[in-house]
């Protein structure tokens, strides 16, 4: 069971909490991670990622043990405290702005 960590815009839209679980067959993945979330909550679909290219959304990153990923290909295996459920995967929303 991995554990997901929603930014609040994406936990008003599916009605959960700030953490979900979501059952991922190996390997464990951004992309299976993201695909099960999707699967659970289809109001997400679209929001994480792009409908036509499955890129990361912009103002979207993504955190596994501490570390940004966000930039990673998205089939890389996530780190063993991740898979363990130790860790949650993390959907972060960013912060942009200016003067």
């Amino acid at each position: 069971m991995i554990r997901v960590y929603l930014p609040m815009h994406l936990r008003r839209l599916a009605g959960c909490g700030d953490e979900v679980h979501v059952e991922v067959d190996s390997p464990v993945t951004q992309r299976t991670v993201i695909d099960s979330l999707e699967r659970i909550y289809p109001m997400l679909r679209g929001t994480i990622r792009d409908y036509e290219t499955s890129s990361r959304r912009p103002f979207l990153r993504f955190f596994a043990d501490g570390v940004d990923i966000s930039l990673e290909s998205p089939d890389e295996m996530l780190p063993k405290s991740v898979v363990d459920g130790v860790e949650p995967f993390m959907i972060i929303g960013a912060i942009a702005g200016g003067c």
